[in-house]
């Protein structure tokens, strides 16, 4: 056998060995339009959970800045046209999700996980004006975890 046909057999039967056995994605525009309507934070988390109790005890991180600056208790974007939001959780989860109180619908992302997903996201969001950035995680458990963020956004909103 020679040495390159030797090589393309391991690594198809590693890629084969790799692939999870099912991929499993969730159209939740489709099965929850309601959330992606939603005018408030608040609204559009009872339509994709069904209530708006959340727990906030550390468990989900959550970071949003522009451009690393931080004055104090507060962040401020220069622009709100790109924010970096970086947030994770230890969580066992079934659903992630981002929302936001700055434009007018509320509902950013959602994503479906399993118990092998490694939850450390890291995405870019618009706002138009200051406002707070919620992530909420559905755990195994029913419950809903959850991580806010206030932020400033600087003149000129997400035109920057």
């Amino acid at each position: 056998m020679e040495r390159r046909q030797f090589l393309n057999l391991t690594l198809g039967a590693l890629a084969l060995a790799v692939v999870p056995a099912s991929v499993r994605a969730e159209d939740f525009r489709t099965l929850k339009p309601n959330v992606w309507t939603a005018h408030t934070v608040d609204d559009a988390i009872k339509a994709m959970y069904g209530t708006t109790e959340l727990i906030e005890n550390g468990s989900v991180f959550l970071k949003a800045s522009g451009e690393a600056y931080n004055s104090g208790k507060k962040a401020v974007a220069s622009s709100g046209g790109a924010i970096p939001v970086v947030f994770s959780t230890e969580v066992p989860a079934k659903t992630i999700s981002v929302y936001q109180d700055a434009n007018p619908e509320s509902a950013v992302i959602v994503y479906s996980v399993n118990e092998y997903s490694v939850n450390e996201y890291e995405i870019k969001i618009k706002m138009g004006k200051p406002g707070t950035i919620t992530v909420v995680v559905e755990g195994q458990d029913g419950k809903l975890y959850a991580a806010k963020q206030t932020l400033d956004v600087a003149l000129g909103g997400c035109e920057g």
